[in-house]
């Protein structure tokens, strides 16, 4: 059975704080008429600090798409491989016992994918399959468990390596002023992460199903407006209630499993904003500290997209993991909107069944 392995996480040296934040808000968009809205939803992400690529002053430019997608492949040729080479030491597999490599990023362009680049540089064999995903968003990170359980489940002796690499902060707009723009100035942050799902053997959650669920007519609600400038983040104000429709999705899933979506030992799940927790908490009927990996992950981090579910991950392996057996569900959402649902036990090479 593929077993989902330890996450290796990485955010730029950069910091920017909730309180910096605001203040920058303040002064570049003090004559926005909608500015106290804007100030409000940013300190109610409860996000106290980001990471980034670039110093801030450098952030706040905008050079042109040209130049920040030049950034964005600088960046993730340096700092992608130390992520990726950690997470094959966690997994005890190497470079050529990878079968595929799942490149998931919504934030900057490549062609070819990064794939190509780290086959070529960290010596995958060149047999090497490559499946970059690209228009997830933020789902991407469940996709890639699940696109890599798909994999292990139709070559059961292949291994296969996740990737999120996410420079938010590359798609900062100084001069779109909806709403929706100026609360992702304060919500998201940059980080990448890695993972290994292994086909046979290994620690971590051993995955038993997955499955998608997207909610009808439901595309514009979270979307990119592509521009001569770049990407536009565009959220409608509906999106912070969608977990009302999700969370029965998550719980059919279980359903089909044999397992109560409500008594579950363990839940990692993409954290996008605090109100996506809370209702999360409310209509699977489940405490609220259940989701103190993802909640970590937000407070610290920011939305760090596609990276966020494997950054909840580490953080349960962080604090020991779980006890053998253990039942869980991991789950990303975005865009569509979109859920990408996963449930799995959690497995301990020093324990058998």
């Amino acid at each position: 059975m593929a077993t989902l392995c330890r996450p290796s996480v990485s955010v730029p040296e950069h910091v920017i704080t909730m309180e910096e934040t605001l203040e920058l808000a303040r002064s570049r968009h003090a004559d926005h008429p909608q500015l106290p809205l804007a100030l409000r939803l940013i300190e109610n992400t409860g996000v106290r600090t980001r990471h980034i690529v670039q110093p801030i002053e450098e952030t706040l430019k905008h050079p042109g798409f040209e130049e920040r997608n030049k950034v964005y492949v600088a960046e993730a040729k340096a700092r992608v491989p130390a992520v990726v080479q950690r997470a094959l030491d966690d997994a005890e597999v190497l470079a050529r016992d990878i079968d595929v490599i799942i490149y998931v990023s919504c934030t900057g362009f490549m062609m070819p994918s990064l794939t190509a680049w780290l086959i070529n540089e960290m010596d995958f064999d060149c047999t090497t399959r490559q499946i970059p995903i690209a228009q997830l968003g933020c789902a991407a990170g469940g996709a890639a468990i699940n696109r890599a359980h798909d994999f292990c489940t139709a070559y059961p002796e292949a291994n296969a390596l996740i990737v999120a690499c996410e420079f938010c902060s590359l798609c900062y707009q100084p001069t779109d002023l909806g709403i929706g723009n100026l609360l992702s100035n304060g919500l998201f942050g940059d980080g990448i992460a890695a993972a290994v799902v292994r086909g046979r053997g290994g620690e971590g959650i051993a995955l038993e199903r997955n499955g998608s669920y997207l909610i009808p007519k439901t595309e514009e609600w979270i979307m990119y407006d592509v521009r001569a400038t770049g990407f536009h983040f565009q959220l409608d104000k509906r999106v912070p209630a969608t977990m009302e429709p999700l969370a029965p999705a998550l719980q059919d899933l279980a359903g089909l499993h044999g397992w109560d979506a409500a008594d579950l030992d363990f839940y990692i799940v993409h954290a996008g904003g605090p109100r996506i927790l809370d209702d999360l908490s409310k209509f699977l009927q489940v405490d609220p500290h259940a989701f103190r990996f993802s909640r970590a992950t937000l407070t610290e981090y920011g939305n760090i997209a596609s990276a966020v579910v494997l950054d909840a991950l580490r953080r349960l392996f962080d604090a020991g993991g779980a006890h053998h057996r253990a039942r869980g569900l991991l789950a990303g959402f975005g865009p569509g909107i979109t859920a990408e649902m996963t449930l799995g036990r959690w497995q301990r090479t020093d324990e058998t069944d």
